[in-house]
């Protein structure tokens, strides 16, 4: 993602891991102009502990999201739905979870490399021409150093 393709705040953060690995990657982007996050984007690669959920447990940017908006509720997803969308010439297959509190929307979807891209949204719909505005993070930002 460009900072220049939206208006807004932008900012980033990594997990790292004990050995210096990159576990993850999550942007928070704030629309509202320091009123809190409107959006918390991760990108998670295969074997990130935050990958690591039971059942009903929201993801980590849904956490990170309630977080950021002093939201101390509990949220637990109550629901997920695979749907197809079209990124260019590429079918890309979104798992929309349905969480149990309604104002969060949350999405996911496998990147070819196998990360793992969440995006969860508060108070917004994420609609499927969110998708061409994200740019994928290089592979080599996940290895050990």
């Amino acid at each position: 993602m460009d900072p220049g393709d939206w208006p807004g705040n932008l900012g980033a953060g990594l997990l790292p891991a004990p050995d210096g690995s990159c576990q993850g990657v999550f942007l928070r982007y704030d629309l509202f102009g320091g009123r809190g996050p409107a959006m918390v984007i991760g990108n998670l690669p295969e074997g990130s502990p935050a990958r690591d959920l039971a059942e009903d447990e929201v993801p980590f940017e849904v956490a990170q999201l309630l977080l950021a908006l002093e939201n101390d509720e509990e949220v637990t997803v109550v629901g997920t739905e695979d749907v197809p969308v079209m990124q260019g010439d590429n079918l890309l297959i979104v798992r929309r979870l349905k969480l149990s509190e309604g104002r969060i929307a949350c999405v996911q979807f496998d990147r070819s490399d196998n990360v793992l891209v969440t995006i969860a949204a508060w108070d917004r719909p994420i609609t499927d021409d969110l998708y061409a505005l994200l740019k994928p993070l290089p592979a080599e930002l996940f290895q050990t150093a």
